[in-house]
């Protein structure tokens, strides 16, 4: 168990190396100099000439280009994401202000999208042929094939213009579950199919198998050998769904923040890009992979305890 650990930390910090290689080369991309990526501008552009010698020293622009990325790479593992050409904020203090907006909306997203999609998905499979199966089917077909700012827009027009039930956007002031309720269930429509259609697929063939037909011999009752056998067997593509699910919500909230003006760090991307502001999107960058590796790597903790071939040291 601790060699598993142990190679899934090293290939965790080998995909934060590679992620810091390829933010690095697409700032030197087709040899152009790389102040154009950050400033946006040549001198006497809206750019002075002290900001472009400036900038030219914090690249290292005089050193050779494997220096350069060693000079950069440093700064980013003590926190230096550079400075925000829009604002002159530093990058690190514009992630960490608008990162709990996206966390929250994140999980949000999430608790909905397991509360409904997992439940839904091991009755669907126990009802396997019935109306309920064909309901639930209908709806992961629908989940996963509307469009996320089409439906979203839909909710806000009937929830918020039609009936007033809820606000039409923003996060509120504080913590507001009104403000919530909307753009979470959107943001968790997506995965709640995902999470229906793969918890489906794995109990049916937990179901099918002859240590649950055994059980059911033995006289098991009918609620436990659902609830408690086959869903834990058939509990790891679900999680591992969950990873690649938060990971996206974390990375991939854009279309739900830009539609509900929600202030988190998607919407922020977003502006980045407009302004072409490239120190917030190289630090974006740098979040979404470190977020991506740590996600992965709880899963890889979460195999240990449930698999015992892995807790026991057998295969991966």
């Amino acid at each position: 168990m601790g060699a598993y650990l142990a190679r899934r930390v090293i290939m965790g910090l080998v995909a934060i190396l590679g992620a810091t290689v390829i933010v690095f080369v697409l700032s030197r991309v087709g040899g152009q100099d790389p102040r154009f990526f950050y400033l946006g501008n040549s001198p006497g552009y809206a750019v002075t000439e002290e900001q472009w010698d400036a900038w030219g020293e914090k690249l290292g622009l005089d050193k050779p280009v494997i220096a350069q990325y060693f000079l950069w790479v440093g700064g980013v593992f003590q926190g230096d994401l550079g400075n925000s050409t829009q604002s002159g904020r530093t990058v690190t203090s514009l992630i960490w202000e608008r990162a709990p907006a996206t966390g929250q909306l994140a999980l949000g997203g999430w608790i909905f999208g397991i509360l409904v999609g997992i439940p839904l998905g091991v009755l669907s499979a126990v009802r396997r042929g019935g109306i309920l199966d064909y309901s639930a089917r209908g709806f992961a077909l629908i989940g996963q094939a509307t469009p996320t700012f089409w439906i979203s827009i839909m909710a806000i027009l009937v929830f918020s213009v039609y009936l007033g039930w809820l606000p039409s956007g923003t996060r509120g002031d504080g913590f507001s579950w009104k403000h919530m309720i909307l753009p979470s269930i959107m943001l968790g429509i997506n995965p709640a199919a995902a999470y229906l259609r793969f918890t489906r697929s794995s109990m049916l063939e937990v179901l099918d198998s002859e240590y649950i037909k055994l059980a059911r011999a033995k006289g098991v009752g009918n609620q436990k050998i659902i609830w408690k056998h086959a869903l834990r067997n058939a509990s790891l593509v679900p999680l591992t769904v969950s990873a690649l699910v938060l990971v996206g919500f974390i990375t991939g909230t854009v279309v739900t923040e830009t539609v509900f003006s929600w202030p988190g760090v998607g919407r922020m991307a977003v502006n980045a890009i407009w302004n072409t502001d490239f120190p917030v999107l190289t630090g974006l960058v740098m979040l979404f992979s470190v977020a991506y590796v740590v996600v992965v790597l709880f899963l890889d903790l979460i195999y240990v305890v449930i698999d015992p071939r892995i807790r026991l040291g057998g295969t991966e």
